[in-house]
């Protein structure tokens, strides 16, 4: 059906470093899974927070250029699509609903248990850690024309009121 829609947007933590893995073409692909939290209410006046967990892929040179990035505890933005794996195993038919990633951004200082700042020396660039309440964002891809705008994205200079 042309009228469609299939769209994920989502801001969570990284679970787990992320690994690549190349196609038996070359193509890279980076796996890595977010936790995002939401809360819910309890009773009249409590809440709590429940974590959801979600696997995403990314492909090409875009997965090639974030894996270093990709560390767990690093909280990221992320667009993309639900598409939905299906295969058998031991005759039983199984499914997984994974996030194929259009566009990526990382966000806030990355300073949890693997310092960012530090580069491996197998050849990786190192990453300047940014000074103490600085927001690092890289963006790996445009996104499309009406995405949502994060208030990271204002001055608050130029702002009216």
């Amino acid at each position: 059906m042309a009228n469609d829609l299939n769209v994920v947007a989502l801001v969570g933590r990284l679970t787990r470093d992320s690994e690549i893995r190349y196609s038996s073409n070359g193509s890279a692909i980076c796996h890595f899974s977010i936790a995002v939290n939401r809360r819910k209410r309890t009773g009249e006046n409590q809440w709590e927070d429940e974590a959801n967990f979600f696997d995403c892929s990314m492909f090409g040179k875009s997965a090639t250029s974030m894996n270093q990035y990709l560390q767990k505890g690093r909280q990221v933005s992320v667009l993309g699509e639900l598409r939905q794996g299906r295969w058998e195993q031991d005759g039983q038919s199984r499914s997984k609903v994974e996030i194929v990633v259009n566009s990526l951004q990382l966000l806030g200082s990355f300073q949890a248990g693997g310092n960012a700042s530090q580069g491996s020396s197998q050849g990786q660039p190192k990453v300047a850690a940014p000074a103490q309440g600085v927001e690092q964002k890289v963006v790996v891809s445009q996104p499309s024309v009406g995405a949502p705008v994060g208030p990271e994205q204002f001055d608050d200079d130029a702002i009216p009121f």
